[in-house]
């Protein structure tokens, strides 16, 4: 889809569609040319500010003054569970390094419904940090609104001089052979559990799903209820206990969820999805899952975890830097990326991963481009996982910089030759909800797991046609 400066109404509502909902404060999942770049880009084998640039990046925005990029160069990102820590550094460290160049942050919690109008309109930011409600990067690729990357980012190298493809832990996503976005955070799904909880009564760390069994037992004996979810946002308990399950059971294969990613039909009808929905209703019939659950959002359910309600909580590794004024302060988190392998098994980290883009329709490409090669650099790596509470996607030890224990203990697992790390799969925005829906309907007893299959593979049928 291209836009124009006259759109009609069904251009106006496939770009609303695109902008799909998704909510809460994980991660997710993102041009034109209206007008063009005001000089030419950056060659693909050059970062587009050399001097400027590099200094920034391998001192920490201690550069001097240059004359590098010019105009107006407007950045959009979501402001949730990582905070603006990072990106009022890193952007202090780029305008440092560009002090010509008029930076426009577009940012905030509600950023992305603020600035639906601009891109319904073609008047989008230049670059997009894809997180958040009301944004899904597949849709956005496939509807046309993101610059192509496939060929610059083959070559393109950092501000340090190092190949960005080489520095990613997680590769970009490929939509029919294309590149429009680049993972910014490596992220795990997983659950956390109430450590100093579990220290105060001698409850052992799961390391299975028959330990984790076996301690929820000991727990719900203790008078805690073991196991609390966000039915207003179900895709945690997808992205944390579904799905992770759904690849132990086949055999640590994560080819079965990209299946599902690209709305394969009789992949939603394999065993192992069946095998995996059978854990969530093994959790529901032992009376583990706390009934609040069902009608609380995110933040609610995170509260009653921190009040030491519940034991465990799926989330991502976002939680503990969203709720920092909430926590108390003998408060100790524990983290395990799965609960769903057999005995022995692999560990299996169901990443989540935020991405960035460049907007088909942005007026500034050389200043994005420029800015991407600025933010991929091991400094901005550390930095990252300080500010933010979770791993950046640049490869690199972070053991020894002040990020908190359990971002560098994710950190490890997420290096670990004994866990599967699955590459973040992109649903379509339709069969994401469908499949939310059903697992909420089937944590409180109305659907059985053959159910869900059959509700899910209805839409997904749909979306096929």
């Amino acid at each position: 889809m291209t836009f124009t400066v006259k759109k009609t109404a069904a251009t106006a509502m496939a770009v609303a569609m695109s902008l799909a909902v998704l909510a809460g404060c994980g991660s997710n999942n993102n041009n034109g040319n209206t007008a063009s770049s005001a000089s030419p880009e950056p060659t693909a084998s050059a970062p587009a500010d050399n001097s400027a640039a590099n200094a920034a990046g391998n001192t920490g925005g201690d550069a001097p003054a240059t004359t590098g990029l010019k105009g107006t160069f407007e950045i959009q990102y979501f402001v949730g569970g990582y905070g603006d820590k990072w990106w009022k550094q890193v952007i202090a460290d780029f305008q440092k390094a560009n002090p010509d160049l008029k930076i426009v942050e577009d940012a905030g919690p509600q950023i992305n419904t603020q600035n639906k109008p601009k891109w319904i309109a073609g008047t989008p930011p230049d670059f997009v940090y894809i997180d958040g409600p009301e944004l899904n990067d597949r849709q956005l690729a496939e509807d046309g609104q993101l610059e192509d990357l496939t060929d610059w980012i083959k070559d393109a190298k950092n501000v340090d001089g190092v190949k960005i493809l080489d520095l990613l832990a997680q590769q970009p996503p490929s939509y029919e052979g294309k590149t429009y976005n680049i993972p910014l955070v490596l992220n795990s799904w997983g659950v956390f559990y109430n450590k100093a909880l579990f220290e105060k009564n001698s409850w052992t760390e799961p390391t299975d799903w028959d330990s984790f069994i076996a301690t929820s037992e000991k727990i719900k004996a203790a008078g805690t209820t073991p196991f609390i979810h966000t039915g207003k946002y179900p895709y945690y308990i997808n992205g944390a206990i579904l799905y992770p399950a759904i690849v132990s059971a086949n055999n640590d294969d994560y080819k079965l969820l990209q299946d599902m990613g690209d709305s394969n039909v009789d992949a939603f009808k394999s065993p192992a999805v069946l095998e995996a929905l059978n854990k969530i209703v093994e959790l529901r019939d032992k009376g583990f899952i706390d009934k609040t659950s069902i009608s609380i959002n995110h933040t609610d359910s995170q509260m009653l975890f921190l009040q030491n309600k519940d034991a465990f909580i799926p989330n991502g590794l976002w939680l503990p830097n969203e709720m920092s004024k909430d926590v108390p302060a003998d408060f100790k988190f524990g983290f395990i990326p799965s609960v769903t392998q057999k005995a022995g098994g692999k560990v299996v980290a169901n990443t989540s991963t935020s991405t960035v883009a460049i907007s088909k329709n942005g007026k500034n490409k050389e200043a994005a481009k420029a800015f991407l090669q600025f933010i991929f650099s091991q400094s901005q790596a550390s930095k990252f996982a300080e500010l933010s509470g979770a791993p950046s996607n640049i490869k690199g030890d972070i053991s020894a910089s002040n990020a908190p224990d359990f971002v560098k203990q994710a950190a490890a697992y997420l290096t670990s030759d004994k866990t599967v790390v699955v590459p973040t799969v992109t649903f379509n925005a339709d069969v994401d909800k469908a499949m939310q829906d059903a697992t909420d309907a089937l944590t409180i007893g109305k659907i059985d797991p053959q159910g869900w299959v059959d509700r899910v593979v209805k839409v997904v049928e749909k979306v096929k046609k």
